[in-house]
């Protein structure tokens, strides 16, 4: 069973502008992730940032979804130094935000094969990097996945 690791912004996908079409096909792909976690054909890792990012959530019906949707991680990743090193080393190579770059390490550390992330700029400075995982948008996991 393949572990995937979303970055933040697929917990609140739901909550965007949906006047974008292309916010509307990503949430519509966050959410079939979510059923096959509930559906156990997938598993979600859910990490200290994670958790950090919804405790910071200053809107209530966000911050209780996303607590709701974490009770469908099995994989839980507590901080460690290894995750920090790690952070410090890919922050070298690349321009990335230390939220990003955390949650990069941590989906690495975790032994993730996918990090799924909404984020176009992450996209592209990820791929610039020789990652032991595949960095890609939810909709195109999904795409792929159902080849």
């Amino acid at each position: 069973m393949d572990l995937v690791y979303l970055d933040y912004n697929c917990f609140q996908r739901r909550f965007d502008d949906p006047s974008q079409m292309r916010i509307q096909i990503e949430a519509l792909a966050c959410q079939e992730i979510f059923n096959r976690a509930e559906a156990q054909t997938i598993q979600l890792a859910w990490s200290f940032m994670h958790e950090d990012e919804t405790l910071l959530c200053p809107f209530p019906e966000r911050r209780d979804f996303v607590l709701e949707l974490s009770t469908i991680c099995q994989t839980r990743i507590a901080p460690e130094e290894a995750i920090y090193n790690l952070a410090q080393v890919l922050i070298q190579q690349g321009k990335f935000s230390a939220k990003d770059i955390l949650h990069v390490a941590c989906a690495i550390h975790a032994q993730a094969k996918f990090f799924l992330t909404c984020d176009d700029a992450l996209l592209r400075q990820t791929q610039k990097l020789a990652l032991s995982l595949e960095v890609m948008n939810p909709v195109d996991y999904i795409r792929r996945e159902n080849l």
